[in-house]
């Protein structure tokens, strides 16, 4: 027998989950997941996971309850890890404890990971505090249906007169019942209401009113269900205390197409300024299994770059690293061929950019020569200028460590991916011999095509980001012949020089460039576009 967790995912902001739901998710065999989860959760299950969706609407089960329940059942009696993923609080009229007592009806063990729910974080977001010392010391949370979409069994004269703060959820339906409820038991019509949209979400919706308003409002559909529909005197504060308005990013979308695991950084930068962010990851990089051998091989024979006393000649072993990519992959292979780090101690190691020195710094890397410009062609220079500077006027290079004059040929360790070009290469100096390994690849991620057109075909002027041509070429391959010309209702945000060129190759605008290769400098551009509109 397996095991069932029943996760609160919270209102729609991935970052409101609890760490234990995280967890718990990225442990999952089996996800079964509603319609008010946001579904980029769905990313963080493990890729051989078995995702199910068993959304429901008003009227509208996709699914019916009591087959949800028995799926649950079938997948934990086969053993799997189930999470049961619900928006907002399994407890908090979402069914929880209905899945709960059938599990334990059917000796399943099961646990509750609780979550934020909407009538509390939901209205946060919109700047509502659900209670306020001096607006409301008590509130009242009320489903707006019952089972079986029942009129509603409310006891009108206690709620009406309560002076505390009172939250419906799934109230959009029955609207005219609940303002009628409250009216006719003596609730002030000039009462300050809300209606709060796809709370904690980047389609996030806020109208404030009073209460003899609040049909009306429904009726010229401005609020659509999933919605929030709060009563009190709260809802004064919803303009002063909103902190979202005032980030400079609020309501922009930003498309970034970096590999996933690079975009952490990114995304939460981002957000913290208020945007939506898009990942499209249109690179899909994997460690080349194939170079391992190669590349163990070359490594192990870094240390015979030592200069013989007695030796003529002698070659001198280098590392380039052209991206943070190839810096992950190079230290993967030989971590997981557990090869002494020391091998590379007196080895010369070049790095193309800071994001790049910071990927090898994170291995311990800190005597690294960096390019004084962030591209393959500036890297060349660099290191083509530094090997220049020991040169002699015969052609030869003095090292004082020894007698005489060493006559030297330098190779480079160059590892790549499958598709880098040979830009870097070709400018290097005749007596410097590169050792290309292709120690990653570099693909076209094809899953998140669909969701790529609905954000370019649905949003007004997003901004994207490209951080490398790869990214560029790609998301073009991606998007086919059919959608590429999608692009052009974009704003284009280039991380430098050389990305932008590719950028205008393909027929597209650079809306800004960044002045220097980074995500900080690629933010800095958005917002100076931001400052401008």
């Amino acid at each position: 027998m397996g095991k069932v967790y029943l996760v609160g995912a919270g209102p729609g902001d991935i970052g409101l989950i609890t760490v234990k739901g995280l967890q718990c998710l990225k442990k999952a065999d089996v996800v079964i997941y509603d319609r008010l989860v946001n579904t980029e959760f769905l990313d963080y299950a493990r890729k051989d996971a078995e995702v199910l969706y068993v959304g429901k609407e008003s009227k509208n089960h996709s699914v019916p309850q009591d087959k949800i329940n028995e799926l649950i059942l079938d997948k934990a009696r086969q053993g799997k890890y189930v999470v049961r993923l619900k928006g907002g609080d399994p407890y908090v009229f979402g069914r929880g404890g209905e899945e709960a007592e059938y599990l334990c009806d059917n000796n399943v063990e099961f646990e509750v990971v609780p979550g934020i729910t909407s009538a509390i974080g939901g209205l946060c977001y919109a700047g509502i505090p659900i209670t306020h010392r001096n607006y409301a010391s008590s509130f009242n949370i009320i489903t707006g249906h019952l089972k079986n979409d029942k009129n509603i069994d409310i006891d009108w004269s206690t709620v009406a007169k309560d002076n505390g703060t009172l939250v419906f959820l799934m109230s959009i339906g029955n609207i005219k019942e609940i303002v009628k409820g409250l009216l006719s038991n003596g609730k002030d019509e000039n009462t300050p209401i809300a209606f709060v949209s796809w709370a904690s979400t980047y389609k996030q919706k806020k109208v404030i009113s009073t209460l003899k308003e609040a049909v009306e409002i429904v009726e010229r559909k401005e609020i659509q269900s999933p919605a929030l529909f709060v009563v009190g005197e709260v809802v004064k504060l919803s303009d002063k205390l909103d902190f979202n308005i005032r980030k400079p990013l609020y309501k922009r979308t930003v498309i970034i197409t970096r590999n996933r695991k690079q975009n952490g950084i990114f995304r939460e930068k981002l957000e913290k300024l208020g945007a939506r962010v898009v990942e499209v990851s249109t690179i899909d990089i994997k460690t080349n299994i194939d170079s391992e051998e190669h590349l163990i091989r070359e490594v192990k024979l870094l240390k015979s770059s030592e200069v013989s006393k007695t030796a003529v000649e002698n070659k001198k072993k280098a590392i380039a690293f052209t991206s943070c990519n190839a810096v992950g992959s190079f230290f993967e292979i030989i971590r997981s061929n557990r090869v002494d780090i020391r091998e590379i101690s007196d080895v010369d190691i070049f790095s193309i950019g800071r994001h790049t020195s910071s990927e090898l710094e994170k291995y311990g890397i800190y005597n690294y020569i960096e390019s004084d410009e962030y591209t393959g062609n500036g890297l060349a220079n660099t290191i083509n200028n530094y090997y220049k500077a020991k040169k002699d006027d015969l052609g030869y290079y003095y090292d004082n460590d020894y007698i005489g004059n060493i006559k030297r040929e330098i190779e480079i360790l160059y590892p790549c991916s499958n598709i880098a070009t040979n830009n870097f290469e070709s400018k290097l100096d005749d007596f410097i011999r590169v050792n290309r390994i292709e120690v990653y690849t570099n693909d076209i991620e094809p899953k998140y095509r669909d969701g790529l057109i609905d954000v370019l075909t649905s949003e007004d002027s997003p901004y994207i980001t490209f951080s490398s041509s790869s990214a560029v070429k790609n998301t073009l391959n991606l998007l086919g012949n059919e959608y590429r010309d999608l692009l052009h209702k974009t704003k284009i945000i280039s991380i430098g020089r050389q990305t932008s060129s590719t950028i205008s190759e393909n027929n597209l605008i650079v809306y800004r460039e960044a002045k220097c290769p980074s995500i900080d400098s690629m933010i800095e551009a958005i917002l100076e576009a931001e400052n401008e509109r």
